[in-house]
């Protein structure tokens, strides 16, 4: 699975799916794909920690970039990220 994980480019059809934690909770929606790069728009309630584990720091952007390492799944209506 990490080898699917490792080659997920995204497309405009997932701009709009939500973006879940390994437990299936949101944490944000992709807002946009640039290149194969989706970016996320956070929910305000996601923790310090999880931003730092995405690599998100603390500033307060409109989106952040989701680095393919982070996917675990992509499904029609949502991006499952690993543990």
């Amino acid at each position: 699975m990490d080898a699917m994980a490792s080659e997920t480019v995204f497309t405009d059809d997932d701009e709009g799916k939500r973006v879940v934690n390994p437990n299936g909770d949101d944490i944000g929606r992709v807002i946009e794909v640039r290149h194969g790069v989706a970016y996320v728009d956070p929910d305000p309630g996601i923790t310090d920690t999880l931003k730092s584990k995405l690599g998100w720091g603390d500033s307060d952007e409109e989106s952040y970039r989701l680095d393919n390492e982070n996917v675990e799944t992509v499904t029609d209506d949502t991006v499952r990220l690993k543990r």
